[in-house]
C-alpha cells in the first residue's frame, strides 16, 4: 500500500507497514496503536533502552542477578516435569564464560508437548544464544532462566552479539519481532528520512546526518555511535520546542486583549488588613510582576513558583481580587478535589465580609447545586469559582473570565492550560507550583512563559526537624504530639495490601494502629480510592480536631494547611520520590512551635539512600528539585502525559541542558531573519513545526 504526500510541490511516496514482510492488517492495527502507520512512524518508533548483548566473558557475581546473553555449544539438554502446569528444558551450555546451566519454563498443555519446538533445535553439539537473567550460586555454577534464544544461523545479527534495541511496545508485539521490521524498514525507507534541520545548522552543531542517524539510533555497532544518534535526535526534538515556544511567546505579545486594570484597592486593601502580616518582599516583587503584566495590552502568561509556604496563595489572591475589582471573572483550577475544597475554603475566610461570590464546582455539587452555579457563573454573579478539572467541560461558561490561575500546573499537561484559557477571550494566566522546577526544566516546560520566584519564606516559620527513625520511636513520638493537644500525620505508600510484601499499606495499618498502639485516640483514613465525599469529610474531621491522627496516602502531599498538625510519619520512605518527601513535609509546621517528620524505611538502593540523606540535609526547595532531576531524570518528573505533549521520545533534560541552550540560540537566529518560517528554505521546518504543535493540538498558530 502507498501514500502519496504532498510537500512543496514534490511529492514523497512513503510505503505503508503492511509492505512488510510479516506485516498483515490484524498487526498493522496493532501497530497503529503505537502510532505506526507509515515506515517513517516506524523509523521515528525510538528503542527505551539497548542492552549490551555481546557473549558475556564472565558469569556475574553470587546473589547479583544481571541480564547476560552467552554464545555457547550445547553438551547436554533435556525436558523435565514440574506438576501438572508447568514444564522445564534444562541445557547444559558450554560457554567462554565456563559451564552454563540454560533453563525454559512453558506452560503446560495437554493436547501437545510446548517443549517440541526446543527439542527440534536445541540438542548436544548445536551452537546457541541464551539471553536472560543470569544468577551465579555461591560454589560457582551459573544458570540463566532463558526470556530468548537464537540459533546462530537465523538472522541472530539483530537480537545478540551486538547493543541490542528494546523498544516500547503494546500488547500483541514481541521484542523480537519489531527488530525485524525494523530492519526492514531501515532497508527500505533509511536513506530517506527528511532532513528538518536547516542544513547550516546542522553543520554548525555537528549533527549526523537523518539516515546516518536513524541506522545508528536502532543498530548501533557502538556506544559512540549510539551517542551521536542519540544527540542529533534529541537536539530535533529541542529544537522543535524551542521553535515553538519563541512563536508562541512572539504571538501572544503580538495579540491584544482589549481590556486593562486599574489599581482601585476596594478589595485589595480590606484584603491585606484581613490577613494580618506583611509581605515578604519577594510576595511584593511578585505581586508587582504580576500586576504590570496583567495592566499590559497581551495576554499576561507567568509562572509563579516558590518552596511549600512560601505564601503563593495570598499572591494569587491578590490578582485574582485585582480581576474583581475590575468588574472580571477570575477562576482558580486545582488538581484534586481536597485542594479545591482547600483553595475554597481559604478564599471563603480571606474574603469574608467583602462584597465577592465565591462558587465552588466539584463532583460534590447535586445535579440541581451544579445547574444553579453553572447558571450563577454565566450569568456573572459569580466573580471566583474554585474547581478542579471540571472547568474545562464543554458546558462551564464564563460570562467575563478575565484570569485563570492554575494551582500545581506541574500535574496538568500543557493541553489542559491551553483549554482553560479558551474559556475566555485572550484571558490573562497565572500558574503556580509549589514543586520548585530546574531551571532547564522551566525552560522547556514554561517556555512561553515569564518566572515569578518567592525565594523567601515568612517571618517565624520553622522549617520541621526531619529525622530517620524507626517505626516505634516515630509512632511514640506522635503519641507524645497527640498527648500535648496536637495532630498527626502517618503516610504509607500504597492503599491496599499487594503483591508487594514489603510495602506498609493504609488501609491495614489504620486498622492495626488504631485498635493497637493508638486505641483510644480518634484516627482517621484519607486515600484516592474513597469517594469524594468521604476524602473531603476525612479533612473536615481534621480540620476541626475530630481526628487526631490522619492515616494516609499521597493524596495529602499538595494543598493541606492544618496548623494544628505538627508531627508527620513517612513509612516506606525509600519508595517516594524526593520532591514528594518535600512536599509531605511540607504539611506540618505550618502553625506555632516546633514539628517533626520522621521517615521511616530501609533503603534498598544508593538512591533511595541518597534521597534520605538529602532531605535530612536540607529543606530548600530548589535544591532539593535539582538533586531530584539528577536522580530521576526530567521524564519521571514531568510525567508521561507532559513527555508526550512535548514531543520528547529521547530528550532528558537532566542530561541534554547544554543542547537545549544550542536550540533556543539556534531557534533565535532562525526566527530573527524568517519569524513565520516563510523562506524556501525552511518549508520542511515549518511542516514539521505545524505537524507536532499546530495540527494536533493548536499549540501554536501557523497559518
Amino acid at each position: 500500500m502507498i501514500h502519496d504526500t504532498k510537500n512543496n510541490s514534490q511529492t514523497t511516496r512513503e510505503l505503508s507497514v503492511t509492505d512488510l514482510k510479516g506485516v498483515g492488517s490484524s498487526r498493522a492495527k496493532v501497530l497503529g496503536k503505537l502510532g505506526i502507520a507509515g515506515l517513517s512512524d516506524l523509523l521515528r518508533h525510538f528503542p527505551r533502552d539497548w542492552q549490551d548483548r555481546r557473549s558475556a566473558e564472565n558469569f556475574p557475581p553470587p546473589d547479583q542477578p544481571a541480564l547476560k546473553a552467552f554464545f555457547g555449544r550445547v553438551v547436554h539438554s533435556r525436558s523435565l516435569s514440574a506438576g501438572m502446569r508447568l514444564s522445564i528444558f534444562r541445557a547444559e551450555l558450554m560457554t567462554t564464560a565456563g559451564p552454563l546451566s540454560a533453563i525454559w519454563f512453558r506452560r503446560r498443555n495437554p493436547r501437545f508437548d510446548v517443549m517440541e519446538s526446543l527439542k527440534k533445535e536445541i540438542f548436544p553439539g548445536s551452537d546457541i544464544w541464551v539471553v536472560g537473567r543470569a544468577e551465579t550460586s555461591i560454589s560457582g555454577k551459573c544458570e540463566i532462566h532463558v526470556e530468548e534464544h537464537y540459533l546462530q544461523n537465523e538472522g541472530s545479527h539483530l537480537h545478540v552479539d551486538r547493543l541490542t534495541p528494546v523498544y516500547p511496545l503494546t500488547e500483541g508485539l514481541t521484542q523480537k519481532f519489531f527488530r525485524e521490521i525494523e530492519w526492514q524498514a531501515l532497508i527500505k525507507a533509511g536513506k530517506d528520512v527528511p532532513e528538518f534541520i536547516p542544513h547550516l545548522i546542522a553543520v554548525k552543531r555537528g549533527l549526523l546526518l537523518p539516515e546516518q542517524a536513524v541506522r545508528g539510533i536502532h543498530f548501533p555497532e557502538s556506544r559512540s555511535e549510539l551517542a551521536e544518534a542519540r544527540r542529533r535526535f534529541v537536539y530535533e526534538e529541542l529544537f522543535f520546542l524551542s521553535l515553538a515556544w519563541r512563536i508562541k511567546r512572539r504571538q501572544a505579545r503580538e495579540s491584544n486583549k482589549n481590556f486593562t486594570y486599574a489599581i482601585q484597592r476596594s478589595l485589595l486593601t480590606p484584603f491585606k488588613n484581613k490577613l494580618g502580616f506583611e509581605f515578604t518582599s519577594a510576595q511584593k516583587r511578585a505581586v508587582n510582576e504580576i500586576f504590570s503584566d496583567m495592566q499590559e495590552s497581551f495576554p499576561m502568561s507567568r509562572l509563579l513558583q516558590g518552596d511549600v509556604g512560601s505564601g503563593k496563595t495570598a499572591v494569587a489572591i491578590s490578582a485574582i481580587l485585582l480581576a474583581v475589582e475590575n468588574g472580571a471573572q477570575a477562576a482558580l483550577m486545582a488538581p484534586s478535589e481536597i485542594l479545591a475544597e482547600q483553595h475554597f475554603a481559604t478564599l471563603s475566610r480571606l474574603l469574608s465580609g467583602l462584597p465577592v461570590k465565591i462558587q465552588i464546582l466539584t463532583s460534590r455539587l447535586g445535579s440541581k447545586e451544579r445547574r444553579e452555579a453553572l447558571q450563577k457563573i454565566k450569568g456573572g454573579e459569580v466573580y471566583i469559582t474554585v474547581g478542579t478539572h471540571a472547568l474545562l467541560e464543554e458546558n462551564v461558561v464564563f460570562k467575563n473570565l478575565r484570569l485563570a490561575v492554575i494551582d500545581e500546573q506541574h500535574r496538568f499537561g500543557v493541553r489542559q492550560r491551553a483549554t482553560l484559557k479558551r474559556k475566555g477571550s485572550l484571558i490573562d494566566l497565572l500558574v503556580m507550583t509549589a514543586t520548585p522546577i530546574p531551571r532547564t526544566l522551566s525552560l522547556a516546560l514554561y517556555g512561553d512563559l515569564d518566572v515569578s520566584t518567592l525565594d523567601q519564606m515568612p517571618p517565624g516559620r520553622i522549617p520541621p526537624k526531619t529525622f530517620f527513625s524507626s517505626e516505634i520511636k516515630a509512632l511514640e513520638a506522635v503519641r507524645r504530639e497527640v498527648n500535648q493537644g496536637r495532630q498527626a500525620y502517618i503516610v504509607y505508600p500504597v492503599i491496599a495490601e499487594s503483591a508487594k510484601k514489603d510495602l506498609l499499606s493504609a488501609k491495614a495499618e489504620f486498622k492495626r494502629l488504631s485498635e493497637g498502639f493508638f486505641a483510644g485516640i480518634s484516627c482517621g483514613l484519607i486515600h484516592g480510592a474513597l469517594k469524594s465525599a468521604d476524602k473531603i469529610k476525612a479533612m473536615a474531621d481534621f480540620n476541626a480536631r475530630r481526628i487526631k491522627i490522619l492515616i494516609a496516602t499521597q493524596v495529602i502531599e499538595i494543598g493541606i494547611d492544618v496548623p494544628n498538625a505538627s508531627i508527620m510519619v513517612i513509612q516506606n520512605a525509600e519508595r517516594f520520590g524526593l520532591a514528594s518527601l518535600h512536599q509531605l513535609r511540607g504539611r506540618i509546621g505550618r502553625g506555632v512551635g516546633e514539628s517533626e517528620c520522621h521517615l521511616v524505611g530501609r533503603p534498598q538502593t544508593p538512591e533511595s539512600q541518597r534521597r534520605i540523606e538529602i532531605l535530612l540535609e536540607s529543606h530548600d526547595g530548589f535544591k532539593l528539585s535539582e538533586e531530584d532531576m539528577a536522580l530521576r531524570g526530567s521524564g519521571e518528573i514531568i510525567g508521561t502525559v507532559q513527555h508526550g505533549d512535548f514531543g520528547f521520545h529521547l530528550a532528558d533534560l537532566s542530561k541534554d541542558e547544554a543542547l537545549l541552550k544550542e536550540t533556543r540560540e539556534d531557534a533565535e537566529e532562525i526566527l530573527s531573519k524568517d519569524p513565520n518560517l516563510r523562506l524556501p528554505e525552511n518549508q520542511l521546518l515549518r511542516m514539521r513545526l505545524r505537524e507536532l504543535y499546530q495540527e494536533h493540538w493548536n499549540f501554536i498558530d501557523l497559518a
